[in-house]
């Protein structure tokens, strides 16, 4: 006979026999509440006895019926959220990473704007302004790209901190030369230090493709809600940068978002659960030799132009304290169509997500015609509309041409492309505005370039038959 355990119980230690053979006594179970009947050498679990109790007697029944109720409790199936969203955000470490990155994100938004009202209020001059911080644009454009290698192969808390902490210092150094109204050469020295910032929406998309790897629906549903995050934190930054800056002093809103740009990333490398494993090496070289790569950041270039030159174009046709308001309509539209395309269960291609880009990019264009502000509100907020949409299928494609090993790469370069786009729009934009013969001919601009990316979509193919992502390191 085996000798009997010896069990911890509320009254103390007592005696649990295993007089019975296991077989046996699953067998006595009802059907309902039985568990899967486990190999020999498998670890099973025992239903607990319970002691003497103060006042009463334990019986055997009352093991017998707690065991039954813990086995049932445990065998019940548990029932999602139906909720894409709430899905996304019930695995173990998403919301942590996820506010973390929202908090480093939202400055992205408000630096430039920050450094625009800084810099032209100390010296005098929105050209000086402009171009100082157009320097720190193209300076990120150029290092994002190689920031991104590093962070794919030694990981993102190893790279991502002190890449922020030296974009940090620039800033910092930037603010103390423009209050003591240092020599100009000095603010674009200063500006072009801070070009070290990590990406951080790819860092977060990189997270969601590891931790929903081999589930391309959640993954849609990922992609669009941080497409919808860049388009909130793009609508707040800039109201915010121009909140502070007037209401408390000229470099407040540079002061604040240096702040959150560094609590951000601090605690968003600090959730090391969720970060993709490093690839050291790889031997698959840069990721523009992927095949298709190339032609789509030529279609991220052309869509960019239309973001830059709808902004210049909008922001001059106002010309007024209600630019701002009426130009976030645009990033309204496209946060909720984003959150919207993100619960659908089936993802357009980007050749149609750009043809009704194509189309909604008119609506500005006949609605500046009314001269009415009402009317060109109404239709930034349906020409918005399309922006997530085509944005996240994009994006969605950059991950499936690009090796896991360099998606981070793979991403930044998306961005660095959307960028050039958006510098080259804004130059384009601000000449037609300059030289318009009509009022709304500004808004030609963005319509002509949401065609170009089209055309380039359908002449080169691009995401008509996109390969898998390679999964190899």
């Amino acid at each position: 006979m085996p000798q009997p355990d010896l069990t911890l119980t509320p009254a103390g230690p007592a005696l649990a026999p295993r007089y019975r053979d296991r077989r046996t006594a699953a067998a006595d179970e009802p059907a309902a509440t039985r568990g899967p009947v486990l190999g020999r050498g498998t670890a099973t679990t025992r239903k607990p006895v319970l002691g003497r109790g103060p006042g009463r007697r334990a019986t055997a029944s009352d093991g017998h019926s707690l065991g039954h109720d813990r086995d049932r409790d445990r065998d019940l199936p548990k029932v999602s959220p139906r909720n894409p969203y709430l899905r996304l955000f019930a695995l173990p470490g998403t919301r942590a990473f996820t506010v973390g990155n929202l908090i480093a994100r939202l400055p992205s938004g408000m630096f430039g704007v920050s450094a625009l009202i800084m810099i032209a209020g100390r010296y005098d001059s929105y050209a000086l302004a402009g171009s100082v911080t157009a320097t720190g644009l193209t300076a990120g454009a150029l290092a994002a790209p190689w920031i991104a290698r590093l962070v794919d192969r030694h990981g993102q808390a190893r790279v991502a901190v002190p890449a922020t902490l030296y974009a940090v210092l620039g800033h910092l150094v930037l603010i103390l030369c423009v209050h003591q109204k240092a020599p100009v050469w000095a603010l674009f020295l200063t500006v072009a230090v801070s070009a070290t910032a990590p990406n951080t929406g790819g860092m977060s998309r990189a997270r969601w493709a590891h931790l929903l790897r081999g589930d391309p629906d959640a993954l849609h549903t990922a992609n669009a809600f941080e497409q919808a995050a860049d388009e909130l934190c793009f609508m707040l930054g800039p109201m915010l940068a121009v909140l502070l800056c007037s209401a408390l002093f000229p470099e407040a809103g540079t002061l604040v978002a240096v702040v959150l740009f560094l609590g951000g990333i601090l605690f968003f490398a600090a959730q090391r659960a969720t970060e993709p494993p490093v690839s050291p090496r790889t031997a698959a070289g840069s990721p523009l030799r992927n095949r298709g790569m190339v032609p789509l950041l030529a279609v991220f270039l052309a869509t960019g132009a239309v973001f830059g030159s709808m902004e210049v174009v909008a922001l001059a046709y106002v010309d007024g304290p209600a630019a701002g308001p009426v130009l976030a309509l645009q990033a309204a539209g496209s946060c909720a169509a984003g959150l919207l395309y993100g619960r659908a269960r089936r993802t357009a291609r980007l050749r149609s997500c750009l043809a009704a880009m194509a189309v909604l990019m008119t609506m500005p264009l006949l609605a500046a015609t009314t001269g009415s502000l009402l009317a060109l509100a109404g239709g930034l907020l349906v020409a918005g509309m399309a922006t997530a949409p085509t944005m996240v299928t994009g994006m969605g494609l950059v991950q499936r041409l690009t090796p896991v090993s360099q998606l981070n790469e793979g991403m930044t370069l998306a961005v660095t492309a959307l960028l050039a786009g958006i510098a080259a729009g804004s130059a384009t934009g601000g000449w037609s505005a300059d030289h318009a013969p009509f009022a709304a001919f500004g808004f030609l601009v963005p319509a002509a370039a949401a065609a170009l990316a089209l055309a380039l979509c359908a002449v080169t193919g691009v995401g008509h038959r996109a390969p898998a992502r390679n999964e190899q390191a």
